[in-house]
């Protein structure tokens, strides 16, 4: 997968920076997807661990990305992401899979930087659209999302398949 430029400053705090995740942040970035499962009540939902996680991010054939906000040095959220295709706009676009910040350090400008930067690579990596899931639930992340300019598509609804479902159609 593409690189992209080493972390930046955020022009809207300069104790912000967010920077492509490395190999040494492979366990932080576990941790950080923990605390995000606690905070939707979904904690026994988080079957992976962080070799896998290294090997889907950095491996032979990575499958995803991650941008990490750190806050005064310290690592604080991240961003993980990876290409989607619309047949419509004949476009790649960028699917943000998960994004989250500690939550003593929401309302600091954190989460809008993750997301400026993830909007700016898809821009410069000739993307069409950048796309999510919010839970419906999740008032405050839908009101953000909605500050920011993102359309909550109400006609539109997450359909999966996993476990034995996934494997007897595979």
């Amino acid at each position: 997968m593409p690189q992209y430029s080493p972390g930046i400053m955020s022009e809207i705090c300069p104790e912000i920076r967010i920077r492509s995740a490395t190999v040494d942040d492979v366990a932080v970035i576990f941790e950080l997807i923990c605390a995000l499962a606690a905070y939707e009540k979904l904690s026994d939902a988080v079957t992976g661990n962080p070799q896998a996680l290294h090997e889907h991010l950095f491996g032979d054939r990575p499958y995803a990305e991650a941008l990490i906000a750190e806050y005064s040095g310290t690592v604080v959220g991240f961003a993980l992401f990876f290409y989607n295709y619309s047949t419509f706009l004949t476009q790649p676009g960028l699917y943000l899979e998960d994004l989250f910040v500690l939550p003593d350090y929401r309302g600091r400008g954190i989460g809008k930087s993750l997301i400026e930067k993830l909007a700016k690579l898809a821009v410069d990596r000739g993307c069409g659209r950048m796309e999510w899931s919010v839970l419906d639930w999740n008032e405050p992340a839908i009101a953000f999302y909605r500050r920011l300019g993102a359309e909550i598509l109400p006609d539109w609804r997450i359909c999966r398949l996993t476990g034995e479902a996934l494997v007897n159609r595979g």
